[in-house]
């Protein structure tokens, strides 16, 4: 199993920006991939982005596409989500997920792992 915990969370400004950390621990290398997911009150858990561990291989959900971006340092076994122009629609509660089989990696259900969650509020 892998053990994961988000950092990174707050109340920014819209336009402003917000990078988010998960820190991973365990067997990590069982993970094939990680990603990030978000859920809004009274909306479903929406993909948001993944990376490979090996850093090569990243996707993007389309409200997000051309803002944010994902990476990952593997000496410390970690991944980050750099969130820019940030927006009042972007508020919500942000997932980190491990998935350590080769599935599909825009589906909530193929993640075996997740963290407890931080909130990012964006205020106009």
């Amino acid at each position: 199993q892998v053990q994961l915990v988000e950092s990174g969370g707050g109340l920014v400004q819209a336009g402003g920006s917000l990078r988010l950390s998960c820190a991973a621990s365990g067997h990590t290398y069982s993970a094939y991939a990680m990603g990030w997911f978000r859920q809004a009150p009274g909306k479903e858990r929406e993909f948001v982005s993944s990376i490979s561990w090996s850093g090569r291989h990243t996707l993007y959900g389309d409200s997000v596409k051309g803002r944010w971006s994902i990476s990952r340092d593997n000496g410390k076994n970690t991944v980050y989500l750099q969130m820019n122009a940030l927006k009042p629609e972007d508020t919500a509660v942000y997932y980190c997920a491990a998935k350590g089989v080769l599935t599909g990696n825009t589906l909530p259900s193929n993640y075996d792992n997740w963290g407890q969650g931080t909130q990012v509020t964006v205020s106009s």
